[in-house]
């Protein structure tokens, strides 16, 4: 199952949010110690695998910039983040899909659900209603574009780094 892109290759690091406060402790709703922890924990298995990325992007809400903050200080230290409207809990992930055929550098986005899991279905098999992944709070999905398409590289959820 693969989807035909531009030529280079390219990874996207595609991470949910870490576990977030519920609205009714805090309105804002940033992450809560565990997803704190998991962060750091991803943060620690990325910058041991070697994974080191040239741009970050993550929606507007507190607890996906929290997440790449943390995430970025290990894999991407020199790098500033970037808000992105378009990756929103229900934004449409067609309107991303012009960006991701350009990119020719490895990239890693935080969002939310669904957005996160119909990006990756739409990228790899055009339709954004058919979920490839089961992601979960601080779940991250590694897609590498090579020889023109996209594929699953590999995935990691929380659970398996505690």
């Amino acid at each position: 199952m693969f989807r035909r892109t531009g030529g280079q290759q390219v990874k996207l690091y595609l991470v949910q949010h870490g576990e977030a406060c519920s609205k009714e402790t805090d309105p804002h709703r940033p992450l809560t110690e565990q997803g704190k922890e998991d962060a750091k924990r991803l943060s620690e298995f990325l910058k041991r695998a070697g994974v080191k990325v040239d741009r970050v992007l993550h929606s507007g809400k507190l607890r996906a910039a929290q997440t790449a903050e943390l995430l970025a200080n290990a894999i991407a230290p020199d790098v500033e983040l970037e808000e992105s409207g378009l990756i929103n809990p229900n934004d449409n992930p067609k309107a991303f899909d012009w960006q991701s055929e350009s990119w020719d550098r490895d990239t890693l986005i935080v969002g939310h659900l669904p957005f996160m899991t119909k990006l990756v279905s739409h990228l790899l098999i055009e339709d954004e209603n058919k979920p490839i992944t089961a992601y979960q709070p601080g779940s991250i999905v590694c897609l590498e574009r090579k020889n023109s398409h996209w594929q699953i590289n590999w995935m990691i959820r929380p659970e398996l780094l505690r």
